[in-house]
């Protein structure tokens, strides 16, 4: 079974946490990730004239861009996004608007699906934005999975993550270090939605 991480990255942050959600999905017996980004939406001209945008854009080029084949044939999906404004980025919500076809042929019913974010302060919107994220997926028909407890790095952390999923803290540079605990709870997610989607599979099957 794939699990699909798809994600918007402008300076390579939430990159960065796809890879580790893939990292998890790998730990699960049947479960393959399927890392995928979305289109960007900002003119190539801007992006060459700030290099922390052209290297974080660089960093990612041989990461295919999703389809929407990718979406309708994935088991379980985890969404990622920088926060905008205690939201989620344009990119990806350009993306989740392009699912129509598949909502019409009900695709994205029943399947689990994630979200993880990273913000540049503490307290600069991961919650609101993976929340925000929740009304757009339950209108496809999908079953959200947070990030339990039994996650010992909640009670621990010092920079992001929440049962609402995972969260990075990039600092006002963007050039925090993704740390050990913040790492783990996005491992988590993505042993957890390989989980959640192997077990609903076996039930239809």
């Amino acid at each position: 079974m794939n699990v699909l991480i798809v994600y918007y990255s402008t300076y390579g942050n939430v990159y960065q946490m796809a890879k580790l959600v893939a990292e998890g999905v790998r730990q699960v017996k049947g479960a393959e990730p399927l890392v995928r980004r979305v289109p960007e939406l900002i003119p190539q001209s801007a992006v060459d004239a700030h290099p922390d945008m052209k290297a974080g854009q660089a960093a990612q080029n041989d990461v295919p861009l999703v389809t929407l084949d990718d979406f309708g044939t994935a088991g379980a999906i985890a969404f990622g996004t920088p926060t905008r404004f205690g939201n989620v980025c344009a990119p990806l919500k350009s993306q989740i608007d392009q699912l129509t076809p598949l909502w019409l042929e009900e695709e994205l019913e029943g399947k689990p699906a994630g979200v993880f974010t990273s913000t540049g302060s503490l307290h600069g919107g991961q919650e609101t934005t993976i929340l925000t994220m929740v009304a757009p997926l339950v209108h496809l028909g999908m079953i959200y999975v947070g990030v339990p407890y039994s996650v010992q790095e909640l009670l621990t952390t010092t920079g992001g993550g929440s049962p609402y999923g995972p969260g990075h803290v990039a600092g006002g540079e963007g050039k925090r270090p993704i740390d050990p605990e913040e790492a783990a709870i996005c491992r988590a997610l993505g042993r957890r939605l390989a989980d959640v989607g192997l077990r609903l599979r076996e039930r239809e099957g």
